[in-house]
Parts: C-alpha cells; sequence; structure tokens
C-alpha cells in the first residue's frame, strides 16, 4: 500500500506544480485552443487558452511510477512482485504516452493550423488502431516467469469467462477495440471544463482499487493461492494498482487549474492518452465488459453521438439539439458548471454500480 500511497502523491504534486509550467510554456508557444463557430456561443471566450495540458499529468504519471517502484523496494512484499519494469507497466504508461502522441499530433495541427481541423478522422484512427494493435501483440504474446500475459484469450467480465474464449487474434481484435473506444470516449468527453478530468479521477480510482484489491487476493501471491480456493488469474496487480492511482492523482493535480475557468486544456493529448490507459486498465484487470459500466459516462456520451449520427442519416432528424450530450444540455440552459457537477454524479454511479458488482462477485465466491 505504501508504494501506492507514493506513486499517488508524487504524480499530484508533480501535475499540481508542473502545470502552472505548461500554462506559461504553451501561452508563450501560442499553443492556443481553437474554437469551432458552431456550437455555444459562450465557448468563444475560451479561444486561446492553452491546449496540450495532458502532456502534464502524462508527465506526472511516468515519473510516479518510478517513485512507486522506488518505495517499492524497501517492502518485505517485493518478492511477490515481478522484474521491474514490468511487462503490463509498459502495456499500461505504453498506451496512455503513445495514444497521447496520437492526441498530440492532432492538437499540434490545430494549433499549426489556427483551427478545429487537426488530424484526419481516418489519421486519428489509424494512429489509435497502430497503437493498439502493437500494445495489444505485446499484451497477448509476451509472457512473464509464471506464464502469465497481460490481456487474457477469454473475455471478461468481473473475471475470465471461461466459455468466451475468443483465442489470440480474436483478442487482440478485441483489445484493439476497448483501447479505441475508450479514447474516444473520453475525448468525446472532454468539452467542457473539468469534465473529462473529473471522469477520468473516478474511473482511475476505480481500477486502483480493483488492482490493489486483485493484488491482496492474487494467484501469484503462493501463500494466499495455498490457503484459498479462490484468487485472481491476473499479471502484476500491484503494478496496476500504482499506475491508476498515480494517473487519478495526477488528474487531481491537473483538475486544479482545467476546472472552470480552464486556465488550460487537457486536449486531445490528455483524452487520448488516458482513454488508452483506462483501455489498457480494463484489458488487465480481467474486467472488459465491466467497464462498461465503469466507464458509463464515457458510454452514455459516446451513444449519443452513435444515435445522433443514426438519425440524422436516416431520417434528416436530430435527437440532440447538439452531440455530443453535454452540448444538449448547453443548448437546453443549463449552465456549464451545472453540467460538469451532473456529469460527474453520473460517473460516480456508474463507478459505485461497477464497484460493487465486482465485491459482490467476491462475497458470492468466498462465500
Amino acid at each position: 500500500m505504501r508504494a501506492v500511497i507514493v506513486a499517488a502523491a508524487v504524480a499530484f504534486i508533480i501535475s499540481l506544480f508542473g502545470t502552472p509550467i505548461a500554462i506559461r510554456v504553451f501561452t508563450a508557444l501560442k499553443a492556443g485552443q481553437p474554437i469551432r463557430t458552431v456550437g455555444p456561443a459562450s465557448h468563444q471566450g475560451k479561444k486561446g487558452t492553452p491546449t496540450m495540458g495532458g502532456v502534464a499529468f502524462i508527465i506526472a504519471t511516468v515519473v510516479a511510477y518510478a517513485a512507486g517502484h522506488v518505495a517499492l523496494t524497501t517492502l518485505p512484499e517485493r518478492q511477490i512482485a515481478q522484474e521491474s519494469p514490468t511487462m503490463t507497466a509498459l502495456v499500461l504508461l505504453g498506451l496512455f504516452v503513445f495514444c497521447g502522441v496520437v492526441g498530440f499530433l492532432d492538437d499540434f495541427l490545430k494549433v499549426r493550423r489556427r483551427n478545429s481541423d487537426g488530424l484526419s478522422a481516418k489519421g486519428k484512427l489509424l494512429g489509435q488502431l497502430i497503437v493498439g494493435g502493437a500494445f495489444a501483440i505485446v499484451a497477448l504474446y509476451v509472457k512473464s516467469t509464471n506464464g502469465e500475459t497481460v490481456a487474457s484469450e477469454r473475455i471478461s467480465f468481473i473475471r475470465d469467462i471461461s466459455w468466451l474464449d475468443v483465442g489470440k487474434v480474436g483478442s487482440v481484435l478485441v483489445f484493439v477495440f476497448v483501447i479505441m473506444a475508450m479514447s474516444n470516449g473520453v475525448n468525446l468527453t472532454d468539452g467542457l471544463d473539468g469534465l473529462a478530468t473529473g471522469a477520468s479521477i473516478l474511473v482511475l480510482g476505480a481500477y486502483a482499487l480493483i488492482g490493489f484489491w486483485q493484488y491482496r487476493h492474487w494467484c501469484g501471491d503462493s501463500d494466499y493461492a495455498r490457503a484459498n480456493d479462490y484468487c485472481y488469474q491476473v499479471r502484476d496487480p500491484l503494478e496496476i494498482a500504482m499506475i491508476a492511482a498515480a494517473a487519478a492523482a495526477a488528474c487531481v493535480g491537473f483538475l486544479w487549474w482545467n476546472t472552470s475557468p480552464a486556465r488550460i486544456f487537457m486536449g486531445d493529448t490528455g483524452a487520448l492518452g488516458l482513454g488508452g490507459l483506462i483501455g489498457g486498465l480494463a484489458v488487465a484487470t480481467r474486467t472488459t465488459l465491466l467497464s462498461v459500466i465503469i466507464g458509463g459516462l464515457f458510454v452514455i456520451i459516446t451513444m449519443s453521438v452513435v444515435i445522433q449520427i443514426i438519425s440524422f442519416k436516416t431520417t434528416g432528424k436530430r435527437v440532440f439539439r447538439m452531440s455530443p450530450l453535454q452540448h444538449h444540455f448547453e443548448l437546453a440552459g443549463w449552465s456549464e458548471v451545472n453540467i460538469v457537477v451532473r456529469f460527474w454524479i453520473v460517473a460516480g454511479i456508474c463507478v459505485a454500480i461497477g464497484l460493487g458488482l465486482f465485491y459482490s462477485d467476491f462475497l458470492a465466491v468466498m462465500g
């Protein structure tokens, strides 16, 4: 637990004090966020606010992970941990960083062209596909010394579903889909000050709890596995907990500057990076389908876009005043702060339901 706390504390401090530096740097570089003319008029006042702020909390998380490992070397539990850095950490942090790189390219092109046209939709999806595919292969084909891989060949809910074995190729496809779905879901949610940041904190916090719980009931802990009939068949759960906690804490530090009125935006750099990390956490903890509930707000907002597109293309009519969903409520007269707080509440309810299902499964098996 000490290592997780150290990682979280370091991430929070670096993000809290590093984000103002990012604000000054991006302001000096004139890396201001272009605002589309289509949309709520109130957004025009945000024009010029520095973007690419995701760089701050991505760096904070990577540094905090290293700090957590320094703390880990002092613990007696060290014998349960594996090589440093573990393959799980390389996959999760790799997704965080390289999905962030795809977003950074998009943000850079927007800033350079002085409009909201960054990477094309196809270009962005191709970048996500390449990153997701590369790390899917690593997650499915590189085994640890005990034979475990980061991802599984089975579809998982709260743990692997034995009869849903899709093989390695199928698992790679599922992995890529989860990464692309989550990264785009967080990106669509990132439209109001602090909205995606706050929702991501809740989801990442949930995965920090899940990772640590799995570590305390881990099949890799031979003493626990011998004494109990049930354990979690995952790889490196303590690493998962450290990374999720560090990312959540880094987002808390960033939220200090990103909440309304935002001094900096995370941009696609942060949104795609966070989505990639959350998708990776879902696969690594064997909670792929449960992530639909835990990340319920991202799913709801994504579905609002899908419904709007299908409705307009088939009937010529719009279901919502504007999509994603948060802009519908803006045009309905809700204030930005009210929308953000209420959506955070929805995100919190989804996280609570997801954690409740996860724990109830444990009680059912152990009871």
